[in-house]
């Protein structure tokens, strides 16, 4: 099984690599005029600045964190979770490096060929660093932490051999546990740049958008408008930083839940007299990291298929769903061979979860792969202007801003049934088909080829970047239907990946919860036996605080951007009034003062909800005990995927509504139209919806589920409630 590590780190290698090629052949390209490259500058300055401060804050929190785990857990779980934020910090960092040195390339690329298809391949190109960055990462993580502590330390064989060291509370901590602080590292680095970024962009983009469009008129990043460039780098350190440490996350939390469900199984097996062989409990474990290293494999040809195709043609969909298809059918044909040498061979084990043979984690694997597909589908029929409901919510801004809200409200809340339909149908499919095994297994499908999916995703910021640079540089109105083109299949692209986003953290949290159960139910329970019963009050009353908290978390946050939205207003208000000349053009404006409003406010306001997220699940358990905090991640779990696919498809659809009027679609009402302002406003009200509670959901509930395996081996001992009640014994 040693011998698979290597395919792991291969995997990570070739990734890495190529993203270092792809990083160095987009910067050695022309930036293009002196004013394209001091807009460039500005914006590259503003994204090293906030995301240097972030870090500092974040790294602090992440060593207090890391000598708690220490302290209560063990030294090797605290060193797993340093790498955990190492891997998934620097796969962040190095997507926005990309990003503010490919958007101007982008635009350069644009003036200079007047070809969509060769600035599709440099935006494409340059988002191509983020998703292997990502899923490159994370598997050298991954790793490092199977080397050093697995067979390095012996933790995989002690484990196996029933030898688990215990810490100085008496409470147990073998492999598994090692494991989940890693995945915990990543998610801690995941919820401050998704909720911090996601501040910083909003906040930018609502005050750029309500003053400079709706009440100056001012088109789209025009160079007038203070707000623009904060905006720009708001892309960049949200939608990209974020982006890419979300499904870092993600991809770690899906692996992990399949090692740690492996352990747990294990476990109770064992202890209840019915053990599978211990080197079958060995395949459980390096499967899903094997699967992880063929699907980073196949990202890497499927990225490299259109990436190296000498001409691209000029339908960006097209290319960009070719690179997705290519991935993912690559994808399962590698993981049919690797289900085979894994389990194909005296499959039975004594593991009889196993309902197919030894092709039942491949099929859950494949569930899992069409789910993901599928919702991402869609999330385009609904936020894509090509199709009905966003050309309805578009006429309906012909009639005020009111109905647009209210048609958008509509078709967010009316989205959120197919996708969970067909949640429900893989996750449970793969249960009958692979049992708990079949659930992790169908999350690693979702997310193995995360690496192609997240260039996608990220290639839509950098285009939004490039057309901003464009506009603010004076260039030719034709510069800017290129890249306008490109943002808008990336405003789709975004969708879809939000849909990718949510339903594998609805398999990941589950899976968790799954060893969260595990870990503290009696050792002789059977698996099979293993349940949270609903019916229970102390369950039923954590349920109802569960599901209250997602919504209490969304409001911290759509507070905290209007917050920092209403200071950029004030500011972009008062400079249109103040600057003689601005608004004629005969000026700059003072665009380092909304840089600065916008990164205070992100720094400022992103701790409460981070903190909550992190501390909420923690101080329910010293209360009230495990089982309370089982109902809490099952209400949260399910509001959030709600709350998650309702934001992130409305905000989707207002902003494409918004844009769809700009092309001209409907005669009359084009831009600068009422019925364009009232578009602007749909959209502004989207902007926190879609891109900043949407995405925080998704690591909510998995940060949630994470750091509660972690605690849960202390207190489902030690609680305030069963101190309390044993007063009464």
């Amino acid at each position: 099984m040693e011998l698979f590590l290597g395919l792991v780190i291969l995997a990570a290698l070739l990734a890495l690599a190529y993203a270092a090629i792809n990083f160095y052949s987009v910067k050695k390209l022309e930036e293009g005029t002196d004013r394209m490259k001091e807009i460039a500058k500005e914006i590259r300055l503003g994204a090293n600045t906030f995301i240097n401060y972030e870090y500092k804050i974040v790294a602090i929190i992440g060593v207090i964190i890391a000598i708690v785990l220490g302290v209560v857990i063990s030294w090797q779980g605290a060193c797993a979770f340093i790498i955990g934020a190492i891997m998934s910090a620097s796969a962040g960092y190095v997507g926005m490096k990309i990003a503010t040195y490919s958007n101007v390339r982008v635009t350069n690329t644009a003036r200079t060929t007047k070809k969509l298809s060769d600035t599709l391949k440099v935006a494409y190109k340059g988002g191509s660093v983020m998703g292997l960055c990502v899923a490159g990462f994370a598997l050298l993580g991954i790793f490092l932490v199977y080397l050093i502590f697995g067979y390095g330390l012996g933790q995989i064989a002690d484990f196996r051999n029933g030898i688990i060291a215990e810490n100085f509370l008496g409470l147990e901590a073998p492999f598994s546990m090692t494991i989940s602080c890693y995945a915990l590292g990543c998610s801690v680095i995941a919820m401050f740049n998704r909720v911090g970024g996601g501040i910083y962009t909003k906040a930018a983009d609502m005050g750029a958008d309500l003053v400079g469009k709706t009440e100056a008129h001012l088109p789209e990043d025009d160079p007038r408008n203070p707000a623009t460039i904060a905006d720009n780098v708001g892309d960049n350190v949200g939608d990209v930083a974020g982006l890419g440490a979300d499904l870092l996350e993600s991809y770690v939390g899906a692996i992990m839940s399949a090692a740690i469900l492996a352990c747990e199984l294990f476990s109770r097996k064992t202890a209840a007299g019915a053990a599978f062989d211990s080197p079958f409990l060995e395949k459980l474990l390096i499967f899903p990291v094997a699967f992880a290293a063929c699907g980073l494999i196949a990202c890497i040809i499927g990225i490299a298929s259109t990436l190296l195709k000498r001409k691209l043609s000029d339908n960006p969909h097209m290319e960009l769903n070719v690179s997705t298809w290519v991935s993912a059918g690559v994808t399962a044909l590698f993981g049919l061979g690797l289900a085979y040498y894994f389990f194909g061979y005296n499959s039975n084990d004594g593991y009889t979860a196993f309902k197919l043979g030894w092709i039942s984690p491949w099929i859950a694997a494949v569930l899992g792969v069409a789910a993901g597909i599928i919702i991402g589908a869609i999330a385009e029929y609904y936020t894509s202007y090509d199709y009905k409901p966003t050309k309805i919510l578009a006429k309906a801004s012909v009639d005020g801003a009111a109905l647009t809200i209210t048609q958008g409200l509509a078709l967010g809340m009316k989205s959120c049934m197919a996708p969970v339909f067909v949640l429900g149908a893989a996750i449970y499919g793969s249960y009958v088909i692979g049992g708990l095994y079949g659930i992790s297994c169908a999350a690693i499908g979702m997310l193995s080829f995360v690496a192609t999916t997240v260039s996608v995703d990220t290639y839509g910021p950098i285009s939004d970047n490039a057309g901003g640079i464009a506009e603010m540089s004076y260039l030719d109105e034709e510069v800017r239907k290129i890249t306008d083109t490109l943002d808008s299949v990336g405003n789709t692209t975004a969708a879809i990946g939000k849909g990718f986003a949510i339903g594998s953290a609805a398999f990941a949290t589950l899976a968790m919860m799954n060893s969260y159960l595990y870990s503290y139910t009696p050792s002789n329970v059977l698996a099979d036996d293993i349940a949270l019963n609903i019916l229970n009050p102390l369950t039923l009353a954590g349920a109802i605080v569960g599901a209250a908290l997602p919504f209490f978390f969304s409001g911290m946050l759509i507070e905290a951007v209007a917050k920092a939205a209403e200071q950029m207003v004030e500011e972009v208000r008062r400079q249109f009034k103040e600057i003689k000349g601005l608004l004629e053009g005969k000026v700059l404006p003072d665009t380092k003062a909304c840089i600065s409003i916008s990164s205070q406010g992100a720094l400022k306001e992103m701790r409460v909800p981070a903190l909550t997220a992190l501390i909420f699940p923690v101080l329910a358990g010293f209360v009230f005990g495990a089982e309370f905090v089982g109902g809490v991640l099952l209400g949260a779990t399910i509001s959030s995927i709600m709350l998650a696919i309702f934001t992130g498809n409305a905000g989707g659809a207002w902003d494409n509504g918004k844009k769809y009027i700009e092309t001209g679609a409907i005669k009359g009402h084009g831009k600068g139209s009422p019925a364009h302002d009232a578009a602007v406003v749909g959209d502004t009200v989207g902007d926190p919806l879609k891109d900043t509670v949407g995405p925080s959901l998704d690591i909510l509930i998995k940060i949630m589920s994470t750091i509660s395996l972690v605690a849960v081996a202390v207190f489902s001992k030690y609680n305030v409630l069963d101190w309390i009640l044993s007063l009464f014994k």
